[in-house]
């Protein structure tokens, strides 16, 4: 159930008049400070709910007129860009933005990139909390905000980068929605999790992953920081108030992705890949869009919903939830099922235009098999949609780079969802979903053609293959699907190496013997390393 509308709103209820603490307590608490830092201590936080808290008493220091918009020492297209338009005034530059970073420094934007822009600091009794580290969701500010952190989860059976946590943690499933719907812009590395496979379970628009480990969020950083300065005033308060920060970032810098020059190229799966290659940014072309942007041309925010469907939450041999995630921009099923057909019917007519332009709605298969994949719009304007999708086995995928292009392996569909107002095409929403790629299915055709399952390989540890432990399991077994003469499922014979055990009647339900107590896992991030 999504419920971040009513977290924002009661997020955006709370006021709390607290004074930021003076220069004189940074020194007593040993803390260096910067001219443009600002200091969270826990007296500035409000609880919002378990382990979250707003921070709305804060206040960003006025810019200083005296400081250029960026370091003299700063180079490039968007660089040069931005300086012409800050002479011009024509920019609202770093006003309201308060910039986040979540690795103690690791991986940082420095003072000297970007003068005016503010840096959180956190106290000692947050920092000994773990609150300023990791992914964010557990403190909400009352500013424009964009953040990094280069840390992934680099020990024990569950490794995977932060995005890969965010998409597989119950409590991160609520709080990125709601940082996407708060105006904060968060940069992650893929860490390992997007390379010779794609391992996230689903697609969606919440943070910017960017391809690589350390280090490799830090141009993402840049552009997305000229990105936010370029806005003209009205065009930035416009987007703040209607809480479009974060979607409208991310329109920009896909549409401004490098092989990205046409409309369909856009509304394909080059613009949207899981994880984006920072050497494929185009910067100055960012730059000129947001500066470009006028309130009345604002695109909206595409908010979906599940109608019907027949992913459920007992499926397979385990009887397991096939619904991974409910979201207003993301929608994420796993399947388990034995079927070779799959249906679900999602609208988008919770969708609101921020400018009175009137929409109409593109829906896109951006990542699987065309033939396998049929999306039939039930209504004039396109809002609402009848998806059906086959099964996937796993697939190879060509990417590009600037090196020329690149296979990766691939397990899941992605269709995207897009608002066109007449004059600019939104940033997607997603419907993702994932199959179980350790899993090695046969389907085959009776005579009416009509596809079923004749066995399954569940022994993924067998094969040293992976799977995420998280979502999967693994069995030493091999099921052959028995059917009577009409062609229902009657149960299973089940083989492990050469013992044929006794047959298994469908309907019966194994409890998945893991290969770690996942309530035990340790989910605190590390510092990456490299590739």
């Amino acid at each position: 159930m999504d419920n971040t509308g009513g977290f924002c709103k009661t997020l955006c209820m709370r006021s709390l008049l607290i004074a930021l603490r003076s220069s004189f307590v940074l020194v007593l608490l040993g803390i260096p400070a910067q001219a443009n830092d600002v200091f969270l201590t826990k007296e500035d936080l409000f609880p919002v709910r378990p382990h979250v808290w707003a921070a709305t008493g804060l206040e960003l220091p006025e810019p200083d007129a005296a400081l250029p918009i960026v370091g003299p020492k700063s180079k490039g297209d968007g660089i040069r860009l931005l300086r012409v338009l800050s002479g011009q005034n024509k920019i609202n530059g770093f006003d309201g933005v308060l910039y986040d970073n979540r690795d103690r420094g690791h991986s940082t934007l420095t003072p000297e990139m970007f003068p005016n822009l503010t840096h959180l600091k956190y106290d000692r009794d947050l920092v000994a909390r773990g609150l300023d580290y990791g992914l964010a969701g557990r403190i909400f500010k009352p500013f424009v905000v964009l953040g990094n952190s280069s840390t992934a989860l680099t020990r024990g059976p569950a490794q995977r980068s932060l995005p890969r946590l965010a998409m597989t943690n119950v409590f991160w499933h609520a709080m990125t929605p709601a940082l996407y719907a708060n105006n904060h812009i968060y940069v992650y590395p893929e860490h390992r999790d997007h390379d010779a496979d794609d391992r996230f379970p689903a697609n969606w628009p919440y943070m910017i992953i960017s391809q690589g480990s350390s280090g490799s969020d830090l141009r993402f950083l840049n552009a997305v920081a000229l990105t936010l300065a370029a806005f003209a005033p009205d065009t930035f308060a416009f987007l703040r108030e209607e809480r479009l920060i974060a979607p409208t970032i991310q329109m920009i810098l896909r549409r401004n992705f490098d092989p990205v020059t046409t409309r369909e190229d856009y509304l394909s799966g080059l613009a949207h890949p899981a994880a984006f290659d920072a050497r494929l940014l185009q910067e100055g072309r960012m730059v000129e869009l947001a500066a470009n942007l006028r309130p009345q041309d604002v695109p909206p925010l595409v908010r979906l919903r599940v109608i019907d469907e027949d992913f459920s939450e007992s499926a397979g041999l385990a009887g397991l939830d096939e619904r991974l995630l409910d979201t207003p921009a993301a929608i994420g099923r796993l399947w388990r099922s034995f079927a070779w057909e799959r249906e679900l019917i999602v609208t988008a007519e919770d969708t609101t235009t921020p400018n009175d332009r009137e929409l109409t709605f593109e829906w896109r298969v951006l990542r699987g098999d065309p033939k396998h994949v049929s999306i039939e719009p039930l209504d004039a304007e396109g809002k609402t949609a009848r998806i059906r999708v086959d099964w996937h086995d796993p697939w190879f995928e060509q990417v590009p780079t600037k090196k020329g292009d690149k296979r990766r392996r691939v397990s899941r569909v992605d269709i995207g969802v897009f608002a066109n107002n007449g004059v600019h095409d939104s940033a997607p929403s997603f419907v993702s979903i994932k199959f179980p790629d350790h899993q090695i299915r046969h389907y085959s055709s009776d005579a009416e053609d009509t596809a079923r399952l004749m066995s399954i390989d569940y022994d993924a540890k067998g094969r040293r293959a992976y799977f995420d432990p998280l979502l999967f399991w693994t069995a030493a077994w091999t099921d052959v699907a028995r059917y009577d003469d009409s062609g229902a499922l009657l149960g299973w014979e089940r083989s492990a190496g050469d013992n044929i055990t006794d047959f298994v009647a469908n309907g019966e339900t194994i409890s998945p013997k893991y290969d770690i107590d996942v309530s035990r896992i340790n989910l605190s991030a590390s510092p990456q390393s490299g590739e």
